[in-house]
């Protein structure tokens, strides 16, 4: 089970993962045509959303969301399976059937609370720092604290990232002094069994953790060293995903190794698993950072199409879908008054929606979308924000206005084929 801190974006994590090219990440992200990801996330979203495409709130602590990923729950399942039927039996034999499957399940919800606990020592630690957290989700390797955007130093990136291990560290002694007190006064074997299995478990998940390999907490630390030693985000990052990535192909080598001499296929296909992760996640860090550094610097007005193509207000619809639909590959059209001004858009899928005997009596006037920050972006604003709302709203372009008036039309193809120039130009 993996702990860590994840810094985000708007929710380009889905993406990012092991897209190791430019290239790749604008073939990913150019697909959108729906809402992306309903929770979890990555970096900001709508409301509840997040960059895991299958979470969901069940509670909160201290002001942070946990969220449960859909991943989670088979996992505690073979959790609970593995400890009641193996491991709780090596140590404590003689016990019931049933009792070590009541100590499977509170185990399995002990380590549910341990990697909230985790999470909670990455997330108060980076409040404190003024880093906005979104929440904390469990999935399919452990749990993740949301972080939005970069740490402001390389100081409050290690601290960050060392306060999971801290906390877990910290659970682990609390776990090992309460089951010595537990035997002492001779509390019950399955008891003693459990929490003796939590503490160790803790001390597990600190040291994995601090292994320098990017993105676990270690090689958050790693960077963290490097970006303070250097002062270069950039060449921090590189090298400690590099390390990471590394780190990732050792673990699916180990995972062969473990299934195919040792005949654990069951641990070896996890650990092929976990690479993959790591792997991915750590070439994904690089260019995730690599898309911000190139987009927060280049204002939307200098990216966008300055003539697009609008509708009038009073055009009828069967007109608009001859002269303006099937003439244009496009998904969306601004809709001008008698006077030029922008009072909206129309999109193409609301035709499902209207019968075709009212598309000669209806005018596009009568299904237009007001605008907003969901459908808009001001002309001074940087490439950066307008990719994060159309990731979070999922959408593939946004009308760039001043006041009321259309400036220009800017796509999600616009961006990615962009930063894929400026990339291959400037060899970053």
């Amino acid at each position: 089970m993996r702990g860590g801190v994840e810094n985000e974006s708007g929710i380009l994590d889905p993406f990012l993962k092991g897209a190791h090219s430019p290239r790749l990440i604008l073939d990913r992200l150019s697909r959108i045509s729906g809402p992306l990801a309903g929770i979890h996330r990555a970096f900001v979203p709508r409301r509840g959303c997040t960059v895991f495409s299958k979470s969901f709130e069940i509670f909160r602590v201290l002001g942070f969301p946990i969220r449960l990923d859909l991943s989670w729950v088979p996992v505690a399942a073979l959790v609970t399976w593995s400890l009641a039927s193996g491991v709780f039996p090596a140590l404590a034999p003689g016990i019931s059937t049933p009792m070590y499957w009541w100590m499977g399940a509170a185990a399995s919800l002990g380590l549910f609370a341990s990697v909230i606990l985790h999470e909670l020592g990455h997330s108060l630690v980076a409040r404190r720092y003024g880093i906005t957290i979104r929440g904390i989700t469990l999935f399919f390797f452990g749990g993740v604290a949301e972080m939005v955007g970069e740490p402001p130093s390389a100081r409050s990136e290690f601290v960050v990232a060392a306060a999971g291990p801290a906390a877990s560290l910290a659970v682990a002694g609390a776990g090992w002094g309460a089951m010595l007190g537990a035997t002492a006064l001779g509390a019950p074997g399955p008891l003693t069994a459990v929490i003796g299995y939590l503490a160790l478990t803790n001390a597990i998940l600190a040291a994995f953790n601090l292994i320098p390999a990017f993105p676990l907490d270690g090689g958050r630390i790693l960077r963290s060293l490097l970006w303070g030693w250097r002062g270069d985000l950039r060449r921090a990052t590189r090298i400690s995903s590099a390390v990471g990535a590394g780190f990732g192909f050792l673990l699916i080598g180990l995972g062969i190794l473990r299934a195919a001499w040792a005949g654990d296929y069951v641990g070896g296909i996890w650990w092929v698993l976990l690479g993959l992760f790591v792997r991915g996640a750590a070439a994904g860090a690089y260019q995730q950072l690599l898309l911000r550094q190139v987009l927060e610097s280049e204002p939307v007005a200098r990216l966008m199409h300055p003539h697009p193509v609008a509708v009038p207000r009073s055009l009828a619809l069967a007109d608009w879908i001859r002269e303006y639909v099937y003439r244009y590959p496009f998904k969306m059209f601004p809709v001008v008054d008698g006077g030029g001004r922008l009072i909206g858009c129309i999109k193409v899928r609301r035709l499902r929606e209207i019968p075709r005997e009212e598309w000669d009596r209806q005018t596009v006037g009568a299904f237009v979308e007001q605008c907003g920050p969901e459908n808009t972006v001001p002309a001074g604003a940087n490439a950066l924000s307008a990719l994060s709302l159309m990731t979070s709203g999922g959408v593939s372009g946004l009308m760039v206005v001043e006041g009321d008036r259309l400036l220009g039309i800017l796509s999600l193809k616009d961006l990615l084929r962009f930063f894929t120039f400026r990339t291959e130009i400037e060899g970053i």
